[in-house]
């Protein structure tokens, strides 16, 4: 019997995920004002760094079977960013604070600059409706 190997990782939808989140950084510099375009990028960003974050503890579950606890602390450490910018743009959003939106940009964009964005392959599909999905989840006051 061999082993089975799973080719759909973690890891591997982690960087994905960056690599969407690279994209979607690199078209929202171009828009020049906040159109349902640019919100469903926002918003696409808040669920993209959403997911990344709930990838982690599975990741360090994995290193902790292993009895790797500090590289699971470690690993949790280094990618605490993610849930907390996650929760600064989703609120950044809900509030409609879209001149504070730059400024979030330039907070990701180191997360992001070792992927080389040669060529856009993400479609616009990929975001569409993220925006109405996020308000969604708005809780009533």
């Amino acid at each position: 019997m061999s082993r089975v190997i799973n080719t759909d990782s973690t890891g591997k939808q982690r960087n994905q995920l960056l690599r969407t989140i690279a994209e979607v950084l690199r078209r929202l510099s171009q828009k020049q004002e906040i159109d349902d375009d640019a919100k469903d990028m926002a918003a696409h960003l808040v669920l993209c760094l959403r997911d990344i974050d709930s990838g982690i503890d599975s990741s360090a579950a994995a290193w902790e079977k292993r009895d790797y606890w500090m590289k699971a602390d470690e690993l949790r450490t280094r990618w605490a960013w993610a849930g907390a910018l996650a929760a600064q743009i989703q609120q950044l959003v809900l509030d409609e604070r879209w001149n504070d939106l730059p400024a979030m940009m330039v907070k990701l964009m180191p997360r992001v600059s070792d992927i080389d964005v040669n060529k856009l392959t993400r479609k616009e599909s990929t975001w569409r409706g993220s925006y109405s999905r996020l308000l969604m989840e708005k809780p009533t006051r």
